[in-house]
Order: structure tokens, then C-alpha cells, then sequence
């Protein structure tokens, strides 16, 4: 099996605050920064899960935004709707002549995908993301744990293909998963990577683990970041 490693304590956020009613909070890297970063949490998780991750983008050169979706953490309301133009107000918070990238877990990896081409991101990195069908039937059977207008979040989820969405991107996606995960199949993770396009995008299949430990092992956060800064640099080139 393999072995997580652990991050470094990390550098707290240099601003918090609400945005639209959400929480957020941010961290700017010393000097120009390389592109900016969107981080989206899992279901009945929370921001502060991902400040390591936060603060190791932001030594890498990046500029750095996590919040609580609606229904979690300090964020104002259930979650409704708006989940995905959500992302693209928190991702107004960069600065606006970045490159963006959207690392998300879980349900944040699902929230990843589908707000891709929302907010114009250059990259994405979608950890054990949970498929709109895992999601629907979490929330209709009250096991997520969050406040949710189950109305409005059905609507959204049912709208979403998630497998076509993956096909349709023009941007790179790395798909992290753990092949001990107990919450969302491996499968899901192996047929979104079988349809990705981009030269770039790539699934990396982790021995063992769980749902959880993809999420905070520092060797996966780095390849995360070359992956990201990466993705950038093809803009430029």
C-alpha cells in the first residue's frame, strides 16, 4: 500500500471574508504571481480541510481561493442552484489577467468539471470526483449531511452529463483516485479519464487508500501543481 505523506503546517490565508454571501479565504504568493487557483471541498466538508493544499499553491507561485459552498462552513444559506456560478464568483476574486485552474474533491471534483468551462478555467484537477448520480442519491437518501434545496440541486445535477462534459473540454484534466476508495467507485474516475482530449490530462491511480487520503498527500499535491503551472505554460507557448 502506498504510503501518504504529510504536508508542512500551512501558511495562513492573508485575507478572509464573504463574497455573495460565501466564505472565502485567499492567499497571494510573494512576488508576480503564475495563474490563480479555485479549491473546492466535498460534501459536508468544509475550506479550512484544504488550507494545506492552499498554501503549498501559493509557495509554488499561485494565487490561491478556497470557500465554503452553500450549506457548509461560514457560507450564508443551503446549497441551491447557484453552485456552479458560485465558482465563478469566487474565481472573480483572482486577479483578472490569470490563468485559472479548479481543484476539487469529491463532490468539489464534480463541481470542478462542470464549472470548467463556466469560468474559463485553463486546468483542471478532479480528485475521486463523485459522479451526479452518486450525488442525487446521497442527497435524496439525507446521508451528505448538509442543508440543501433538494429541488434546485436536482435540477442542476440532472442537467449534467458528466462523462460528456469531460469529452468536451478543451482544457487539461488530471484525475486523482485512490483504488481503495469506498465512496465513489474507481470506475467513474477510469471512464471519465478514457474520454479527456487534451494532450495534458492524464488519470493517476493511487494503490490503496481512501476516499480521503488522495486529498492531502503531499507527493500528490506536487504533481498536482507541475501539472497545473504546466497546463499554464501551454498558454503561453
Amino acid at each position: 500500500m502506498r504510503h501518504q505523506s504529510q504536508e508542512p503546517s500551512p501558511e495562513p490565508p492573508f485575507e478572509v471574508g464573504l463574497r455573495d454571501g460565501l466564505a472565502y479565504a485567499r492567499w497571494l504568493p510573494k512576488g508576480k504571481a503564475l495563474g490563480g487557483v479555485v479549491i473546492l471541498h466535498g460534501a459536508s466538508s468544509c475550506k479550512e480541510k484544504h488550507f494545506e493544499f492552499a498554501s503549498a499553491a501559493s509557495q509554488a507561485g499561485l494565487a490561491v481561493v478556497v470557500f465554503d459552498q452553500r450549506g457548509h462552513g461560514e457560507s450564508d444559506g443551503p446549497m441551491d442552484g447557484r453552485a456552479l456560478e458560485d465558482v465563478a464568483t469566487i474565481a472573480s476574486l483572482l486577479p483578472a489577467d490569470l490563468p485559472i485552474a479548479l481543484r476539487g474533491s469529491s463532490m468539489g471534483g464534480f463541481m470542478a468539471i462542470a464549472a470548467a468551462k463556466l469560468t474559463g478555467a485553463a486546468a483542471v484537477v478532479a480528485i475521486c470526483p463523485a459522479g451526479p448520480r452518486l450525488l442525487l442519491a446521497g442527497l435524496r437518501a439525507e446521508v451528505l449531511g448538509f442543508p440543501v434545496d433538494l429541488v434546485a440541486v436536482t435540477a442542476l445535477l440532472e442537467s449534467i452529463d458528466l462523462v460528456a462534459t469531460v469529452a468536451a473540454l478543451e482544457v487539461a484534466i488530471l484525475i486523482l483516485h485512490a483504488e481503495g476508495d469506498e465512496r465513489v467507485p474507481i470506475a467513474e474516475s477510469r471512464e471519465l479519464g478514457a474520454v479527456a482530449t487534451h494532450p495534458l490530462s492524464k488519470l493517476i491511480v493511487v494503490d490503496g487508500g481512501d476516499h480521503h487520503s488522495v486529498q492531502h498527500d503531499a507527493e500528490l499535491h506536487r504533481q498536482s501543481l507541475n501539472f497545473i503551472t504546466e497546463a499554464f505554460g501551454e498558454l503561453g507557448a
